[in-house]
């Protein structure tokens, strides 16, 4: 039984050996088609008085590009990096006062905003093309420049305001390869609550890779992506209670 044991051990640790990849570049660009939905809501209480505002998704589909780059490297100690940037966009309607600007009541007035994400995301790799396999786990640090508008009318000047919402998430990501099929079975969440807030981006896909170029190797991507903002301000007046959940495709390189 020693023997069978040390063989099964020898046999995975030479197969992690030869098939991991010292060094690795990967590079991808696509587009992501969203339904949002969700609402953002403003409190603000005082002795006398009590101000609210609402703002309420249209839930109209929107399609946006998204961007990625995968860097591995041979330094055990030093974590790999993984770079990102998406946005997400949505129309809806809005009502009440948000952060003492108040807008037309009872009317609902249109506003759009604007969510772009910087995801930096320092990782290790727990299991590495072992048995086909690849097991990562890391910090996300997630930056969402927020753009938030409401339109301009006869009776209203129109507002725009802009908020940076930094965010650290768990980042955990499994792949599998199918042998002798080029294809890759491939998820990744990432993961937060905190102080009433949740925040989670999860995603999950299939990929071909065309191995025709030696250096070079071209792959198509195709997924399913689910955003979750649950997020309430450090003075607990506002919330913003977002879903976005959509098919997303794009290109890949591999180096």
């Amino acid at each position: 039984m020693k023997k069978i044991i040390t063989t099964l051990a020898s046999l995975a640790v030479l197969t992690s050996t030869v098939s991991a990849d010292i060094a690795r570049l990967e590079m991808g660009v696509g587009a992501w088609q969203e339904a949002p939905s969700g609402f953002m809501s403003y409190t603000d209480t005082t002795l006398l008085t009590t101000t609210t505002g609402r703002y309420d998704s249209k839930e109209e589909s929107q399609t946006n590009a998204y961007v990625w780059m995968l860097i591995k490297h041979p330094i055990p100690i030093i974590p790999n990096l993984r770079l990102e940037y998406a946005n997400v966009t949505d129309t809806g309607l809005v009502k009440g006062t948000f952060d003492g600007f108040p807008t037309p009541a009872p009317a609902n007035t249109a506003a759009s905003f604007d969510v772009k994400q910087y995801d930096i995301i320092p990782y290790y790799n727990l299991l590495d093309n072992t048995f086909w396999m690849t097991v990562d786990v890391g910090l996300d640090l997630k930056i969402m420049e927020a753009d938030y508008k409401v339109s301009q009318n006869l009776a209203f000047p129109g507002y725009s305001d802009t908020k940076s919402i930094p965010l650290p998430l768990v980042y955990v990501r499994g792949r599998v390869e199918i042998p002798v099929t080029n294809i890759g079975l491939e998820a990744d969440g990432k993961y937060i609550t905190y102080n009433g807030s949740t925040a989670y981006d999860i995603r999950a896909k299939v990929d071909y890779t065309f191995d025709f170029i030696p250096v070079v190797q071209p792959a198509v991507e195709l997924g399913y992506r689910v955003q979750k903002f649950d997020l309430i301000s450090d003075d607990e007046k506002t919330r913003m209670n977002m879903d976005f959940a959509g098919v997303y495709a794009g290109l890949m390189l591999r180096f």
